[in-house]
């Protein structure tokens, strides 16, 4: 028998919630439980998945050596009281749509889900996912009225993890010595730092060629697409989901880390009342700062083409909402 002994004080972790247990939802939070961050309820409207999802990721708890604790369920309001909120909920691309193609299907969905989600955690910080990104994020930060720092789109850390994995690749050198910065929009304008890019600090420039480089950025800005094409029926949820635990990661423990997010800007890098991928440090208040890089003149011109694309897309998807609504 046990002897019986006084319980010990157990520290809770904090919670977050993800919406949508869809891949990127599911393997998100499969990452977070298992990198022993924080307890995560899991959320979908579909009865029965989310709790499936749940009870297998429980059941693997033992031999991933973790005691989590992880909910599935329907209702939001199982998920009061988290620190994060992700929102992943919404429509994937398939095949030959571009991220823009989404903007009817999803502005609805995260609309309401921001909503739901701050209805139960008034104090949390939002992360969104779903596509196209950084409109959800615009639209999001309008519909929970949420300051700045607590709000934010997943885009720059996964497309500069893309950039870092075809440079890896091409030069035959270990993925964790290489380094790069994606600013802009989360899709064909994104802004690949070519000039930022290093490994073990020596400055892609002078490993390879100005053509070999240009293919790299190009593989880096169709690299979601290349994944839909190969797929058939989904896109990528693995890079997506580590993406975003990286994120998460950096807030729960309040590293401070410099990363590339989608943020809403108010002046910096000459861009108002749009949300575009900056570095951004990220820790328990969410984004404490935004970092303005010294950009080239060319560099500006491409983060400014891709933010007006942003803009028109927010425009399109507030009449898309309005249209809705007055039905």
């Amino acid at each position: 028998m046990f002897s019986p002994v006084e319980s010990p004080i157990v520290r809770r972790l904090p919670r977050v919630a993800i919406i949508g247990a869809g891949r990127v939802g599911s393997t998100l939070a499969q990452r977070i439980a298992e990198k022993n961050l924080a307890d995560v309820v899991l959320l979908d409207i579909v009865e029965g998945i989310p709790q499936g999802l749940a009870l297998d990721l429980l059941e693997a708890r033992g031999i991933e050596l973790h005691n989590r604790e992880i909910i599935g369920t329907n209702n939001y309001a199982d998920t009061a009281g988290s620190q994060i909120v992700v929102i992943t909920a919404g429509f994937p691309r398939k095949t030959g749509m571009s991220r823009d193609d989404l903007l009817k299907t999803n502005a609805k969905i995260v609309v309401e889900a921001a909503k739901n989600a701050i209805a139960y955690s008034p104090n949390a910080i939002f992360i969104v996912v779903t596509n196209p990104l950084d409109v959800m994020t615009y639209l999001a930060w309008e519909a929970t009225g949420l300051p700045r720092n607590r709000i934010m789109g997943m885009a720059g850390v996964l497309d500069s993890a893309r950039f870092e994995a075809f440079i890896a690749l091409e030069l035959g050198v270990l993925p964790a010595d290489v380094k790069a910065m994606v600013l802009g929009s989360h899709g064909d304008l994104m802004v690949p730092l070519s000039r930022y890019a290093t490994v073990n600090g020596i400055p892609i420039t002078e490993l390879l060629d100005a053509e070999t480089i240009a293919r790299l950025v190009e593989r880096t800005r169709n690299g979601g697409a290349e994944i839909v094409e190969l797929m058939q029926t989904g896109g990528a949820f693995f890079a997506p989901a580590s993406a975003t635990s990286l994120m998460v990661e950096s807030i729960v423990l309040n590293q401070s880390r410099l990363l590339p997010v989608a943020t809403y800007l108010q002046g910096e890098y000459g861009l108002k009342d749009v949300v575009i991928g900056v570095p951004c440090r990220l820790g328990s208040h969410g984004i404490e700062s935004i970092l303005e890089l010294n950009l080239s003149d060319s560099e500006k011109e491409a983060l400014h083409i891709s933010a007006q694309a942003v803009r028109k897309n927010i425009e399109r998807s507030q009449e898309i909402l309005a249209a809705t609504s007055s039905i």
